[in-house]
């Protein structure tokens, strides 16, 4: 009839086993309310009526109701002393009287005296009480009606303040449920809202800004699986003034040719870096797009993440994985910061620059021609780990095509190519040439451009040739690597940079094979020629020159090396 309790004999404790087939201590009883309490342990759910209904599964038959949501700010007031005045979780569970025992003949009714087996209107046969006794449901027995009787008006005025006591229950209970959802959903609907600034009130700017950079992307001329759009997200221009304090001078992280450099933190304190395009930096929507378009589409360790863009009238912004470690030129330039790459970081920092131009020219899905490759394009993550950034002037080759050419020339002196500079073509080994010049910068910790040795105003480069000349080329070593270097390494990595930056670009190699060559200890490498640029001329950052014999004027836009 009803599901089992027990008592444990040594402490007195009851216990009730509930159909969910856990046991629960009971910690009260009011025979006279059919209430009892249990004890919920803290691990366990603790919920509303209806939660505790159908997890202690009281549903059926109906003979428990859970009355009251469990509580735990109650004290503790069982027999067990151990467990006397400490915080528990109490439910509250009523019982109903139970009816009188289901029978088929009058022999089942034998443990019942006073009873006899009675067919009911339900289709059942119960053990019915003879006259004059009554049912007791509290004694599960028929007594006389003499006894225990109460005055008829006494019990009816009991079971209506019952009722109206359950009734008040549930309606509190009812309102009070209510009332913290809808606070609740109030609370996160003005949490979103206060993420508008990157979230919330852009939906009719991204679409907006969207359409507009694919109209740009389909006035140039990509293949159309390259048009499907854009796919990093589009941040708000407001959500970018708060994350960087209005573009503050203390989140200036530095300067680039594309314009200045920013720190900020967005929600949840993820830090991203923001460049913003500045409007005298020379490069303008053709370079943006190219940013957004083809870092979304690159994924490799040795790659700048590009997070998301921006387009806010004359502003464009571009938001990538923050870097803390600022780029190598920082550090190899920088007579204190240098002491901290010893040789084996360098040596690493060169194969992982070289992975990610291989990436580039073979193993991704589109073929690319970086063209601006040089120290302070190269970032650093928290681990010293290179990763080739500004993508402003890549540009993208499709099927067999290894080079291309244009009459604009936009680049970094001293770390372009000479066919490229002086002719306007470019091709993997454009790239292959500045690779070169940044192997060399790294080993020695001279800037190409600012360099000078003797009379003759050497280059970089054309000191490094004399010193390849004369077997001495360990005294092109920074100082700071004395004790760290690898010589048979550092020998290496000056062949290498020497065969990237020869004239002829069928005599430089590709980037698998300067891998190959720098990752092997067996390979037999080349003697490299005479590079061009030996002799350090003297150009203005900013240039203009015309091909001889050529129909079209060749516009060469050079910055010094940053």
């Amino acid at each position: 009839m009803y599901y089992n309790f027990h008592c444990d004999t040594r402490t007195g404790q009851v216990y009730f086993d509930a159909p969910n087939n856990d046991t629960y201590r009971v910690t009260n009883i009011n025979k006279e309310k059919r209430i009892f309490s249990i004890h919920i342990d803290e691990g366990q759910t603790c919920g509303n009526i209806d939660e505790m209904t159908n997890f202690l599964q009281l549903n059926q038959p109906q003979v428990f109701n859970v009355i009251e949501e469990c509580s735990n700010d109650l004290k503790d007031t069982s027999p067990n002393f151990m467990l006397q005045n400490t915080s528990l979780q109490e439910l509250k569970i009523q019982w109903h009287p139970p009816p009188e025992p289901v029978c088929n003949s009058s022999t089942n009714c034998i443990d019942l005296p006073n009873s006899d087996c009675t067919a009911t209107g339900n289709g059942t046969s119960r053990c019915l009480c003879n006259a004059p006794f009554r049912w007791d449901s509290m004694n599960f027995a028929c007594t006389s009606v003499g006894k225990g009787k109460q005055p008829k008006g006494s019990t009816q005025r009991h079971m209506l303040y019952v009722a109206l006591g359950i009734l008040g229950s549930a309606i509190f209970i009812l309102c009070t449920t209510c009332s913290i959802l809808y606070f609740r959903r109030k609370r996160v609907a003005n949490t979103l809202e206060n993420r508008g600034s990157v979230q919330g009130n852009m939906a009719v700017q991204m679409y907006d800004n969207e359409r507009h950079i694919k109209d740009l992307i389909n006035s140039c001329q990509f293949r159309e699986e390259d048009k499907k759009g854009i796919d990093v997200p589009f941040f708000s221009f407001k959500g970018i003034l708060a994350a960087t304090d209005n573009f503050s001078e203390a989140n200036k992280l530095g300067q680039g040719g594309f314009g200045p450099v920013y720190k900020g933190k967005f929600p949840g304190g993820q830090y991203i870096a923001i460049k913003r395009l500045s409007s005298g930096s020379g490069q303008g929507l053709e370079e943006f797009k190219n940013e957004v378009l083809l870092i979304a589409k690159l994924q490799h360790r040795n790659l700048v993440r590009l997070l998301g863009y921006c387009i806010a009238g004359d502003e464009k912004i571009l938001l990538y994985e923050y870097m803390p470690n600022k780029s190598l030129d920082s550090f190899i330039f920088d007579r204190t910061l240098c002491v901290l790459l010893d040789w084996e970081m360098r040596f690493n920092i060169i194969l992982g620059i070289a992975r990610g131009l291989l990436y580039l020219h073979q193993d991704s899905r589109l073929r690319i021609i970086h063209r601006d490759l040089k120290t302070s394009n190269v970032l650093l993550d928290e681990e010293l780990n290179p990763k080739i950034s500004d993508f402003g002037l890549a540009r993208i080759f499709g099927g067999k095509e290894t080079e291309g050419s244009t009459t604009r020339v936009v680049g970094t002196y001293g770390y372009m190519s000479p066919e490229y500079a002086l002719e306007g073509t470019f091709s993997i080994k454009s790239d292959v040439f500045s690779f070169g010049v940044v192997v060399l910068e790294i080993i020695t910790g001279k800037k190409n451009t600012g360099f000078y040795k003797s009379e003759q105003a050497l280059s970089l480069l054309g000191y490094a040739w004399k010193m390849w000349k004369e077997n001495t080329e360990l005294d092109l070593m920074d100082v700071t690597l004395s004790e760290t270097c690898n010589a048979s390494e550092f020998m290496r990595c000056v062949n290498v940079g020497l065969l990237c930056v020869q004239e002829d670009p069928s005599e430089r190699p590709t980037m698998s094979n300067v891998l190959f060559m720098l990752g092997s200890e067996t390979a037999s490498l080349s003697s490299p020629k005479q590079p061009t640029f030996v002799v350090r001329r003297s150009l203005s950052s900013t240039a203009s020159s015309s091909i001889p014999e050529a129909s079209n004027e060749l516009t060469a836009t050079l910055e010094e090396g940053r």
